[in-house]
C-alpha cells in the first residue's frame, strides 16, 4: 500500500514537471515539430515514465535528466532564432521536390521520399492531376507546401476586379451554456442584449446554449444544446 502511494505522488510529481518544461520549451503541434523537438519529447516523456515508477526513491536523477533535456531544447531554440545557418542544421532547411513541372528525383532521395508517397501528399493536399502543379517543397517540419499553376488555381476576386468585404473574427460569447464576460465586453454589448439575441433564436436559457459568436456586424450565432440530443436520435 505504501509503495502504491509513493508512485500516485511521483507520477503527479513528474506530470507537474512536464507541464511546468513544456510551459518553458512553449506549445508546437506536432506537425511543426523539428526532429530534435519529436525526439526529445519522446525522451522526456520515458525520463517522466521512469520517474513515475522509480521506487528506490530516486526520483531526483530523472528529475534532473528531465530539466536538462528541456532546457537543452530551450537553448537549440533561442540559437536557432539567432542564426539562421544554425536554424538550417537544427530544424532542417527546405528542399524542392518539383519545380515548373519537373520532379526532382535527387531531391525526393534525399528526403527518403519515393513517387509513391509524393502522389499520395498531392492527393491528401486536394491535388490529384500532378501536372497542374508548379512547385512542390518538402519544410523543415516534414510537410509538403504545393504552389498550382496559375491556370489551375481558384480564381479570386482580385482576378474578376471585385472589391471583397474584409472578414474578421468572431467573438465566442457562450460556451457550454457559460457567458464569456471578457468576449462579450469586446463586442461592445452587454448581458442583456446577448440574453434578447439568443432568446430570439429559441433559447431561453443561458445554460441551453452550447456555443453562441458574435460578428463584427453584432450578427449573433447560437447552437443549442438540445440539437446534438435530437442529431443522435435521427442517426439511432
Amino acid at each position: 500500500m505504501k509503495e502504491i502511494i509513493y508512485i500516485i505522488a511521483l507520477s503527479l510529481g513528474s506530470i507537474i514537471a512536464i507541464f511546468i518544461l513544456t510551459k518553458l520549451m512553449g506549445y508546437r503541434q506536432m506537425s511543426q515539430m523539428s526532429m530534435f523537438d519529436y525526439i526529445n519529447g519522446i525522451t522526456i516523456g520515458s525520463i517522466a515514465a521512469e520517474m513515475a515508477t522509480s521506487l528506490e526513491e530516486n526520483f531526483v536523477q530523472p528529475l534532473t535528466a528531465m530539466i536538462v533535456y528541456s532546457f537543452a531544447a530551450i537553448l537549440l531554440s533561442w540559437i536557432s532564432s539567432k542564426s539562421i545557418k544554425a536554424r538550417r542544421v537544427i530544424e532542417g532547411a527546405p528542399l524542392v521536390l518539383m519545380n515548373h513541372g519537373e520532379l526532382y528525383w535527387e531531391n525526393l532521395k534525399k528526403a527518403k521520399i519515393d513517387v509513391n508517397e509524393f502522389l499520395v501528399q498531392c492527393r491528401v493536399s486536394g491535388y490529384f492531376d500532378v501536372s497542374k502543379l508548379e512547385t512542390a517543397i518538402l519544410e523543415g517540419d516534414g510537410k509538403i507546401s504545393f504552389l498550382p499553376k496559375a491556370s489551375d488555381r481558384p480564381v479570386t476576386p482580385a482576378d474578376m476586379n471585385l472589391s471583397a468585404q474584409q472578414d474578421y473574427m468572431v467573438a465566442n460569447v457562450i460556451m457550454d451554456g457559460k457567458i464569456i464576460e471578457q468576449n462579450l465586453r469586446h463586442t461592445g454589448n452587454d448581458e442583456k442584449w446577448l440574453k434578447n439575441q439568443i432568446k430570439g433564436q429559441g433559447a431561453e436559457r443561458v445554460e441551453d446554449v452550447l456555443l453562441a459568436t458574435c460578428d463584427s456586424s453584432n450578427q449573433v450565432t447560437v447552437f443549442l444544446k438540445g440539437h446534438q440530443k435530437e442529431a443522435k436520435s435521427v442517426l439511432m
